[in-house]
């Protein structure tokens, strides 16, 4: 029997409070403009000393669950890199052990190839919002065929609740959610059910309420901005090693398979290798002994994350497969969705054989190209959804895709989702057929959160201020957890056949190799589309209006869905 085992400290950060034996912690923080630097622990006093690249560093006698502050030329600020926080962001830091987890099982991780995702968000995804809750949802999950779980943002922000995009302390887990030890049982009880863990990580930006390193060093460019606000400084190299080992901490304290990079193209870096880069190389070279996978969020339709023959093996959150589906099944054809609502199914086919819709080609009423040609990547170099949390969130409203369309289109949109070669990605709830919305909502201030309201309301000029759910209202928080509809048991089990179908003859085919790709539109609203594979072949039809012509099939689908002379329908052929 493999007994318990204390988790040995991974490696020793350049950041934050390490222990380092016999009762005495390590701790360092970067203050390349200050004249002096202490901690203290408790109430014990300990002067730091300056290193080079303007880091201060001391050891101390310390104690797991004490907690500490870092003083700074009169400034005195919670450690950036804490694993956990005594209260809020402005509070103390606590000192949290890192290797007083015992980890009951052993974890050997699991192909890309046979990854499908279901993306949560741990504050909704129960009624309690929490990590250990989530953990009884798992069973549920596994038994439909996923075969990895993505916990949106789980560092630590102000306030109770968020998305989580706002984290001010990248290695502290929100204490909403739970402590250090119980995310890691969440990890560990998923794992246990075969299940892969993701993270999705944030590195553009800072949130904009307790950030307490932008007050002693240089953290952000001068002249450049994202969306979110000031720009990071990439060429700093002790900044970067601070987000470096951020991702090497939560994939090996936490025993995570992979991460989501969000929004990289907000990342502005000349450096050589671009910081995407020398981080997929870290962590390729840091001696997992277990596959981590990489997945980024890149508006540009960028190639070279993406390419196998680049070595970095990437895989890209593939928008234009969105915004193809949901302009087919709802008609919507304003901000983003106007070029993809000119023709959505040709676009649709370009999709299923090319990856990215948008390659550089005039894409009308666009003012200028986007994306550059990607039919040389094989199809597991995208990830396809039909929502997830930004494209339901970011509506006004929240609304999700079955409240836009027809349920009979949108279950031929679900199948063709899972049963094609990328890897697909639902968002929580998506399985079992649920209208809920998931709606934007945050926790702030008074002066912060009309802010926020002010910048919805830019965003949706259309709408009337009192049309608008307020971000900041609790209500919108609540109502955005998933609830069970009538049909669940209907959706759910056309998601099991799918994901059955995918593990037992899907993936085998693909794990065999780049296949060849065709797609043709064969009748109206009517999608045909074949891979040929090294070791066999995948085929489809999607229909997404009746086909009064249609003709039953010469050989018989491994699964079928509807009838395609009296609605939308589905059938897939392997062989």
């Amino acid at each position: 029997m493999h007994l318990p085992s204390r988790q040995t400290l991974p490696f020793l950060r350049d950041w934050g409070a390490d222990p380092v034996g016999r009762g005495v912690w390590r701790f360092s923080i970067w203050a390349p403009q200050a004249d002096s630097v202490a901690v203290t622990v408790e109430d014990r006093h300990t002067p730091l000393r300056r290193y080079g690249d303007g880091m201060w560093r001391a050891e101390a006698p310390a104690q797991a669950g004490e907690t500490y502050l870092f003083h700074i030329d009169g400034h005195t600020i919670p450690d950036p890199a804490a694993r956990a926080q005594a209260g809020d962001v402005h509070a103390p830091s606590r000192l949290i052990d890192p290797t007083a987890y015992r980890w009951t099982t052993r974890w050997s991780g699991r192909p890309w190839e046979e990854t499908v995702l279901h993306e949560l968000h741990i504050g909704t995804f129960t009624a309690q919002g929490t990590f250990r809750a989530a953990e009884a949802e798992l069973p549920r999950l596994a038994a439909l065929g996923f075969t990895a779980i993505e916990l949106m943002p789980v560092a630590q922000f102000a306030g109770h609740h968020g998305w989580g995009y706002d984290g001010v302390l990248p290695y502290a887990p929100h204490p909403a959610y739970g402590t250090p030890d119980d995310l890691k049982h969440l990890v560990e009880t998923a794992q246990s059910l075969g299940l892969m863990v993701f993270l999705d990580v944030v590195y553009n930006h800072f949130g904009p309420d307790g950030f307490h390193l932008a007050r002693i060093a240089p953290v952000f460019h001068p002249d450049s901005h994202t969306p979110w606000g000031k720009a990071i400084d990439f060429t700093r190299a002790p900044l970067r090693r601070f987000l470096m080992q951020n991702a090497l901490y939560w994939l090996a304290e936490y025993r995570l398979d992979g991460l989501r990079l969000d929004a990289i193209d907000g990342i502005d870096d000349p450096s050589d290798p671009d910081f995407v880069t020398e981080l997929a190389l870290t962590i390729r070279n840091h001696g997992f002994d277990r596959p981590i996978h990489l997945m980024t969020e890149d508006d540009r339709n960028i190639t070279r994350y993406n390419d196998p023959a680049a070595g970095l093996n990437i895989a890209e959150w593939n928008d234009d497969w969105h915004h193809a589906v949901h302009c087919l099944l709802s008609g919507e054809s304003h901000d983003y969705y106007a070029s993809f609502a000119r023709d959505p199914l040709t676009d649709l086919r370009l999709s299923l054989t090319e990856g990215f819709v948008e390659q550089g080609q005039p894409r009308p009423p666009k003012p200028g190209p986007r994306g550059e040609p990607s039919a040389h990547l094989p199809p597991t170099a995208f990830v396809n959804f039909n929502q997830n949390h930004d494209q339901i969130g970011n509506r006004p409203k929240g609304e999700r895709l079955l409240t836009l369309t027809d349920p009979a289109r949108a279950r031929v949109a679900h199948a063709l989702l899972l049963a094609t070669p990328p890897i697909p990605l639902l968002f929580m709830g998506e399985e079992m057929g649920t209208r809920t919305p998931f709606r934007f909502f945050s926790d702030h201030g008074p002066a912060l959160a009309a802010s926020i309201r002010d910048g919805r309301a830019q965003e949706f000029p259309h709408l009337h201020r009192d049309d608008l759910p307020d971000p900041n209202d609790p209500a919108h928080f609540h109502a955005s957890r998933p609830q069970r509809p009538d049909d669940a048991a209907e959706w759910e089990a056309l998601t099991a056949a799918l994901l059955h179908l995918r593990a037992t003859r899907i993936v085998p085919l693909v794990k065999s190799g780049t296949p060849q790709a065709t797609a043709t539109i064969t009748a109206p609203a009517t999608l045909a589309a074949g891979w040929r594979f090294p070791a066999g072949t995948l085929r489809l039809t999607a229909r997404f209006a009746p086909d009064p012509d249609a003709t039953p099939p010469k050989d018989t689908p491994a699964l079928a869905l509807g009838d395609p002379t009296t609605g939308p329908s589905f059938a897939l052929w392997l062989a």
